[in-house]
């Protein structure tokens, strides 16, 4: 039965009524301080009441849109139709950072909000004169040239290292010499494997010789890494998921010694933490390089071939050491060795 005119235009202002009406204190500062809460912390909360268990839900769907909680130029959605994981939490950071003072396991961060951090800083570097070495003068350096008409800052640092500009260099980041300095571009996404867990795919054909991502996270000294090594073997063996621990060793010119950089992706890090091992290589390349006036390097991710939509990212983590408490390797290459890269530090 039709309802009249003066009830159905009473309960739209009750409705109307109800929208209008504050929020109470408790629920405004729940939106405010929920976002901060771990996964457990969260799902803890969401049990309390029914306003609580809509935020979190929201909460969780934000986290699960975007795993780089927008830090980057664009959305890397979680994918998961094998459980009922949403997302993986970590410490979101586009770079090389430096570990804090306070152990980064307490860290928390807002979800899209900008992360304090200390990060790695360019230095300027001089010649035996004094002179400024650390960056080019270049207005554009769009068109790399050759010989007289080549920036500076574009030529190999050491026998395997490519130098781009920096932030003393008097271009800006359209420059053509910071390909790897703009951040992701490349329509990606993070899936979920019933074997390997989360792997890094891509969400468009990508080109051979596209740049993809940095591997970023806190940059740890040799005798922090070693430590960390032993701590995350030991979680690997009670079931754990794996450490997103990276080492690098760059030649020196000299071909005497190497400088060995140590990267941990594992509780703070970027989208580059979820690319996975492949016992062929993979489908992506390693480079290390180095803005003009940075003593550390950035190690950097290229397609080394035309990737199609969809297609997982991989790599090699490097050599295989039979280890009696290797973790099995799932890259289903037909080289595959059975068992996954372990560094012996």
């Amino acid at each position: 039965m039709r309802q009249p005119d003066s009830k159905r235009s009473r309960k739209n202002n009750e409705t109307q009524e109800e929208t209008d009406r504050p929020k109470p204190a408790l629920f405004q500062c729940a939106e405010l301080i929920l976002p901060w809460l771990t996964p457990l912390e969260l799902a803890n909360v969401s049990l309390t009441c029914r306003t609580l268990h809509q935020i979190s839900k929201s909460i969780t769907l934000s986290r699960s849109s975007d795993a780089c909680r927008a830090f980057e130029n664009i959305a890397i959605p979680f994918c998961n139709a094998v459980d009922s994981h949403p997302y993986a939490y970590f410490i979101y950071t586009h770079s090389l950072i430096l570990p804090s003072s306070s152990s980064s396991q307490f860290q928390r961060q807002f979800w899209g909000s900008n992360f304090s951090r200390i990060g790695v800083e360019s230095v300027g570097l001089v010649d035996e004169l004094g002179e400024n070495v650390s960056g080019c003068d270049c207005e554009s350096c769009n068109e790399v040239g050759d010989g007289d008409t080549r920036c500076p800052c574009s030529s190999l640092d050491g026998l395997d290292v490519v130098r781009e500009c920096g932030s003393s260099c008097r271009c800006g980041l359209e420059c053509g010499n910071r390909l790897s300095q703009k951040r992701i571009t490349i329509r990606l996404k993070v899936v979920r494997d019933r074997r390997k867990g989360w792997g890094l795919h891509s969400d468009q054909l990508i080109q051979k010789g596209q740049f993809v991502c940095e591997y970023a996270g806190e940059l740890l000294t040799t005798k922090e890494a070693r430590r960390q090594h032993q701590l995350y073997d030991e979680l690997a063996c009670s079931g754990h998921s794996p450490s997103a621990l990276l080492v690098i060793r760059e030649h020196l010119p000299s071909g005497n010694a190497c400088l060995r950089i140590n990267i941990d992706a594992t509780r703070i890090g970027n989208v580059a933490r979820f690319i996975n091992h492949s016992c062929d290589g993979g489908n992506l390349s390693t480079t290390l390089m180095r803005s003009s006036g940075a003593l550390i390097p950035r190690l950097c991710f290229f397609a080394s071939r035309d990737i199609k939509e969809g297609e997982e990212l991989t790599f090699s983590y490097g050599e295989i050491r039979k280890k009696s408490k290797g973790l099995q390797c799932f890259c289903g290459s037909s080289s595959c060795f059975g068992m996954l890269p372990s560094e012996d530090t």
